[in-house]
């Protein structure tokens, strides 16, 4: 199994647009792995992407992905799905379609039902987004719970009774990749988590001095929706996992990948992202 964490930024980017703050200058000047993309991952046994972030072509072409065949989503959050229009720029082809000549292959877009059905709310003036991509034929739409390919499964683990966060289990024989990006606490109680090989997770802050010194004190709203190092390490333990690799990092966090690979020394078996990642399981 192959895969490669393609975008680990968070909700905003890194560099976020004109700041001057050190964590924004340096990845300005260094570029990836300081520079960070929107939150996306790419299964290339599968030619399988997950997530649109805004600047998903950047990470296409940075990562030097060579083919897309399929297309989930995780949720319908805009900083997982703005970028859509990569839906548009991988499949038309302009100068065919002005000789009457259709797409042939189109893409398989694919998400948890009231994800679908929140995706097709998301419009410009032509009206569903999706659905003008299917209508010119560059994508087939598919509500799925799993999917069975080359041998790999992935199954499709709501994150509570709404059905609008998905967690991706992705087995191949006797391996397991959990790959949660956003949206995922409270983790939900699931076998298909236990003894993965590796757990790839999102919503963490990082830190209690989090961008220009803001403490994160106890009583913060942030602590409720997002989890903390020690609940990230309780989880590892309680489902027995392998390793960890935190992505989704935020620029708010206020650090630099030096500042994530000095810190990842004081964690046994727990990572952080960069954008390029590569996880492979043999």
């Amino acid at each position: 199994m192959k895969i490669k964490i393609i975008g680990s930024g968070g909700c905003v980017s890194i560099p976020r647009p004109l700041c001057q703050c050190r964590i924004c200058k340096e990845a300005r000047i260094k570029g990836v792995p300081y520079a960070r993309c929107g939150c996306s991952l790419y299964l290339e046994d599968l030619n399988l992407l997950i997530d649109t972030p805004e600047d998903i072509n950047a990470a296409l072409n940075h990562a030097d992905v060579k083919a897309i065949e399929t297309i989930l989503f995780s949720h319908a959050d805009p900083d997982h799905t703005m970028g859509i229009r990569v839906i548009e720029q991988l499949k038309m082809d302009w100068l065919a379609q002005s000789v009457g000549i259709t797409c042939s292959q189109p893409l398989t877009v694919g998400a948890m039902p009231e994800i679908i059905k929140e995706l097709r709310s998301q419009c410009s003036k032509y009206g569903s987004m999706l659905k003008y991509y299917e209508d010119m034929g560059l994508a087939k739409v598919k509500n799925m719970n799993h999917l069975e390919q080359n041998g790999i499964q992935i199954e499709f683990v709501p994150v509570d009774e709404s059905g609008i966060v998905t967690v991706f289990v992705i087995k191949d024989k006797d391996r397991k990749v959990i790959y949660a990006p956003c949206d995922v606490k409270p983790f939900p109680d699931h076998l298909l988590f236990y003894k993965a090989d590796v757990l790839i997770i999102g919503n963490t802050i990082v830190g209690d001095q989090l961008k220009d010194g803001f403490v994160l004190d106890e009583t913060n709203i942030l602590r409720k929706e997002l989890f903390v190092m020690d609940e990230i390490v309780a989880l590892k333990k309680n489902y027995q996992i392998g390793k960890v690799i935190i992505t989704h990092l935020e620029e708010d966090w206020g650090k630099s990948y030096d500042d994530y690979f000095r810190l990842q020394r004081q964690y046994e078996g727990i990572e952080f992202a960069y954008d390029g990642m590569k996880i492979e399981l043999p």
